[in-house]
């Protein structure tokens, strides 16, 4: 089994940055695409980013496009997501997840997901 465990998250006013990172272990997770989810109260889980497992091909979510940018480090089991010039609408428990076997949009495609970290962005 693999486990991934998410941190970074935290209180930062609009317009500010956060750098969530997620560590995966127990796995061969870096061999695997690697998204980023998000979850707001009364809200369905909705996709912000995913990165193939070699890192050249990235999606964004069209409303953090050009403010959030993924990356890993396969050497150190983590991918980040880097948030800047942030909304309260981007206020949302962030989940990592590993190995879709669909849609990389859908939450459903994932077979493994952190615990999530809670971002809330006060304006």
């Amino acid at each position: 089994q693999g486990q991934l465990v998410e941190s970074g998250g935290g209180v930062v006013q609009v317009g500010g940055s956060l750098r969530l990172s997620c560590a995966f272990s127990g796995r061969t997770f870096g061999s695997l695409p690697l998204g980023w989810f998000r979850q707001a109260p009364g809200k369905e889980r909705e996709f912000v980013a995913v990165i193939s497992w070699t890192g050249i091909q990235i999606f964004y979510h069209e409303s953090v496009n050009g403010r959030f940018t993924i990356t890993r480090d396969n050497a150190k089991n983590t991918v980040y997501l880097q948030m800047n010039s942030l909304k309260p609408e981007d206020t949302a428990v962030y989940y990592c997840a590993a190995d879709p076997d669909g849609s990389y949009r859908d939450p459903n495609s994932y077979a493994y997901w952190g615990q999530g970290t809670q971002v809330t962005v006060s304006s």
